[in-house]
């Protein structure tokens, strides 16, 4: 019985019918000119995106990079002309404890300065009507139950740039590419080229990395070849 990629079971014939592999795309030195992070093969366990380079291999985390990037694109957003919002069709009522409803709509003008429009609704609830446009499928009540967390923390002290970053942090992380979501090869090549035009794009917004890289002679020694 034949394995994938042509392969054989160990034991078998010398004569066993051999598939060739699929000819890989040109891979020379000019390919990655403009791409230091290399080009898409694979995506794996629906969560990492393995990457070719010029000198090796990189290895994304899909959610991490994304995040990083909603939240740089937000903060320009915002000193720039504000976060683009969206009108929900529907808009969604969420319920939360009486304090924590009333701190959100308390933050109503702020929040609504990053794309999130919400105001109170009854006791212990808000009703939110539109949201940051960067990225369709946004959880809505989830990430309205996290704001709110966080809000209880902030305090009167918390300067404004912290609350900025705190967040944009947070609708990043919910705005962003999930870890499961399969993507294809030029989904994959397009975060790439969007983390070489983005500053900080090496870390996500909690200082986790967003890839390694694994240059050819380390993972030559790693086989006793160097």
């Amino acid at each position: 019985m034949s394995m994938p990629n042509g392969l054989m079971p160990y034991g078998a014939p010398a004569d066993a019918a051999y598939t060739a592999p699929e000819p890989q795309p040109e891979t020379g030195p000019e390919k990655f000119a403009d791409a230091p992070l290399g080009h898409a093969r694979v995506q794996l366990h629906g969560t990492y995106i393995l990457a070719e380079t010029a000198t090796g291999i990189v290895l994304v985390d899909q959610h991490a990079a994304h995040e990083r990037l909603v939240y740089e694109r937000m903060k320009e957003d915002l000193q720039r002309d504000g976060v683009a919002r969206q009108v929900l069709l529907l808009p969604e009522i969420v319920e939360l404890e009486p304090a924590l409803a009333d701190r959100l709509a308390a933050r109503a003008g702020e929040l609504a300065e990053f794309g999130l429009v919400l105001e109170a609704f009854g006791t212990g609830a808000v009703i939110v009507r539109e949201v940051p446009a960067l990225v369709a499928g946004l959880e809505v009540r989830a990430l309205v139950r996290d704001l709110a967390d966080e809000l209880a923390e902030w305090g009167d002290a918390l300067a404004l740039r912290e609350r900025v970053e705190s967040v944009c942090g947070t609708l990043a992380c919910h705005s962003s590419v999930r870890a499961g979501r399969r993507l294809t090869r030029d989904e994959m090549d397009a975060l790439l080229r969007q983390m070489e035009r983005t500053p900080n794009s090496g870390q996500c917004n909690h200082g986790r990395p967003t890839y390694v890289e694994l240059a050819l002679g380390d993972i030559e020694r790693l086989f006793g070849r160097g």
